[in-house]
């Protein structure tokens, strides 16, 4: 078997699940998928499978591999989680991050996002993905930064849709957070992030009802690709 057709599926499903062209609680029909995707069997069942570790897709033994639900609850739990970290990495950035990182930091991840005209929304959700992961990076602790990619992978959809509607917020938070990481003030940093990634529940419970209407529109692929103009903002 094939190592690098077994990742190239891999990457072609979980861009598919992160994207919920399967629809919550589906079962997904490997042999159509084979067919779709031109695979045999084998490889596409480990790359499902490696999918399935990363709880980007369920599996049930004996019925087969489905997509996994979008439910308030665990959107809820992998946010406070998301925040327990950042928390926890914004202080170690603070105090171990090395002068040169920082600069580093300021002058690439974090001035990259700060325009958002003509980007679209995936392509700042990225952006704010990238910044929050450079600022786990300072911390020192690559088994952080590991757990930090995978729940962004998990939220990812959500973070979409509420990504289209607070631009400027997060632009102005982003800016908060940089400005107590270059002045290494742990604790005026973490409060800023606290603030930047906490949710209510019933924020949770709307930005869910919102993301299924978005995955059932028609067009729904193409719902994050069109650019933004400042009005949006």
């Amino acid at each position: 078997m094939s190592e690098g057709r077994v990742e190239a599926l891999y990457d072609q499903l979980k861009a598919m699940a992160v994207d919920f062209r399967f629809r919550p609680g589906e079962r997904i029909n490997e042999v159509a998928l084979a067919r779709e995707l031109e695979a045999s069997r084998t490889p596409l069942r480990e790359a499902l499978n490696r999918l399935v570790g990363e709880r980007l897709i369920d599996f049930q033994p004996g019925k087969g591999f489905f997509c996994r639900h979008l439910d308030p609850d665990t959107a809820f739990a992998l946010y406070e989680l998301r925040r327990i970290i950042e928390e926890a990495t914004v202080r170690l950035a603070c105090e171990r991050g090395e002068s040169e990182a920082i600069v580093a930091l300021k002058q690439g991840l974090y001035a990259d996002g700060l325009a958002y005209v003509g980007k679209t929304v995936r392509e700042l959700t990225a952006f704010d993905e990238a910044f929050h992961i450079g600022i786990a990076e300072l911390s020192g602790n690559a088994e952080v930064v590991r757990q930090l990619r995978r729940i962004n992978e998990r939220i990812r959809y959500v973070r979409w849709v509420d990504m289209a509607a607070r631009v400027t917020e997060t632009k102005a938070e982003h800016t908060a957070i940089m400005r107590a990481i270059e002045r290494r003030d742990g604790d005026g940093a973490v409060t800023v992030m606290r603030a930047h990634i906490a949710k209510r529940m019933d924020q949770i419970v709307a930005a869910v009802k919102e993301s299924y209407s978005t995955i059932y529109m028609p067009g729904a692929e193409t719902l994050f690709d069109r650019p933004l103009v400042a009005e949006e903002a």
